[in-house]
């Protein structure tokens, strides 16, 4: 797999700060000991600014090329997950339901090991941002450090990300221009009634039926009020009710999640979701109550750049190594508030099979985290390139 000569050598020094991270994960915006190896790895290389504490544990930190031109952003994300890990590598978690399940101790990694090729060679123009970034994980971090003033503070100009893509094929690049990842929105609803003896159900107010008739009319929103070539997915996941086989339940709740390739399109189910969910309670004498939370916007990758992105990446992994047109996902990603505030692109990097994303046996494939390095160095090189 072609890889930057130079950054091949780091490959033992990338698996070993991988594993660090791996084994020590923290939550949100309390990266306070990653954020720390961070700085210190970064001081090591000798890069020319470190700033710390951006949105709490972010840092952005500077490498200066030869010469004046633009800042280019390169950002990866750090923080984990409370889930509780099933594997048994030698560097798993050390902290009980807490793990990198999601490979942003990889893409950390990645970013530092073309920090340090960078702060070596500085064969640029310009600038270039390290961007770090804690809370990604729900945490809408990615949207704090930009209101932190990260893009005009650091002149920063275009920005791009890379994600680990489990089960895809190991070391190739997939990207498309526009809604490359969903916007997410959440909701629950509670079912009110009058809970009584399930022998005497005519003096009850029953919220089950209720609920379950809400459960059906809400799938009918992306069927009958969206485009059918639009993409969205509605998914109850939680259906709460009762306590004891003889009692009809006062109360039901229901949960989930809602995925849209547009983000206007959120307020279109939110609005419809209320509607059903109060006149459907209604009608069976019950009253419900909706609350629905909007999440990131879609990530939308700006056209030109993830064109260059493309260029760039065929460089490392070759013509065959990158799909450009890979299809849409539904899940979600808070760099979209990055890319709505300057153009650039993010891509996902295979990394052969293995568990998904958020299960807890999955691990980061180490295998990949050159080829991410050299992508990220040739997109500084390939931007703004020295005149000679």
């Amino acid at each position: 797999m072609p890889v930057i000569n130079r950054i091949g050598e780091y490959h033992e020094d990338m698996k070993a700060w991988r594993q660090h991270l791996h084994a020590h994960p923290e939550l949100q915006y309390e990266c306070h000991e990653t954020a720390a190896f961070v700085a210190a790895r970064l001081r090591e290389f000798g890069v020319d600014e470190i700033h710390e504490g951006i949105a709490k544990t972010g840092i952005v930190a500077i490498i200066n090329g030869q010469g004046d031109g633009p800042t280019i952003g390169l950002r990866a994300d750090m923080d984990a997950l409370p889930i509780l890990e099933a594997g048994t590598a030698p560097y798993k978690s050390k902290t009980d339901g807490k793990m990198h399940a999601c490979g942003h101790d990889g893409h950390t990694t990645m970013l530092l090991g073309a920090a340090r090729y960078l702060a070596e060679t500085r064969n640029f123009t310009g600038r270039v941002a390290l961007i770090f970034q804690p809370a990604e994980e729900g945490g809408r971090g990615a949207l704090a450090m930009v209101e932190a003033g990260i893009m005009d503070n650091f002149d920063i100009n275009q920005v791009y990300a890379i994600h680990n893509g489990p089960n895809f094929d190991e070391g190739k690049f997939l990207m498309r221009p526009g809604p490359m990842l969903a916007a997410p929105g959440q909701f629950d609803i509670k079912i009110s009634g009058r809970g009584g003896h399930a022998a005497l159900p005519h003096e009850t107010i029953d919220p089950l039926p209720a609920a379950v008739n809400i459960y059906q009319a809400i799938q009918t929103i992306s069927s009958r009020n969206i485009d059918a070539l639009e993409s969205i997915v509605i998914s109850v996941t939680m259906f709460q009710a009762g306590t004891a086989f003889n009692i009809v339940p006062e109360t039901v709740t229901l949960g989930g999640t809602v995925r849209t390739m547009k983000s206007e399109h959120q307020d279109i189910v939110r609005d419809r979701m209320a509607e059903i969910c109060t006149h459907t309670a209604a009608a069976f004498g019950a009253s419900a109550t909706l609350d629905y939370q909007s999440g990131f916007p879609a990530t939308v990758n700006d056209g030109d750049k993830t064109a260059f992105a493309a260029e760039v990446a065929r460089q490392v992994a070759g013509d065959s190594g990158v799909d450009d047109d890979a299809p849409p996902l539904m899940g979600s990603e808070d760099f979209s508030y990055m890319l709505e505030h300057r153009p650039g692109a993010y891509v996902f990097l295979g990394a052969g099979p293995g568990a998904t994303l958020h299960h807890p046996e999955y691990d980061f494939n180490d295998e990949i985290s050159p080829v991410g390095a050299s992508y990220f160095v040739k997109l500084v090189e390939t931007a703004q390139p020295l005149n000679r």
